[in-house]
């Protein structure tokens, strides 16, 4: 199992799950982290934290603690 954390700059992959238990998981799906959908890490800042995704078209930073929820195939 593979977080959205552990990706390389420029990867693509595509959105398996969520987890459901953390407190972010809500907030994820809201601003367009769901299953199917496909995201490219981007930048990140010093020590991977924030870390700069391109979802649906559009910019997205999250730490890293949220990038951990989001299991990628």
């Amino acid at each position: 199992m593979r977080t959205a954390a552990e990706l390389k700059f420029g990867e693509k992959v595509i959105i398996d799950d969520l987890d459901q238990t953390n407190p972010c998981f809500r907030r994820l799906l809201e601003v367009g982290f769901t299953p199917g959908q496909e995201i490219q890490l981007i930048n990140t800042s010093a020590f991977n934290d924030p870390m700069a995704f391109a979802v649906r078209g559009t910019l997205i930073a999250i730490r890293k603690t949220e990038a951990d929820c989001i299991i990628v195939l």
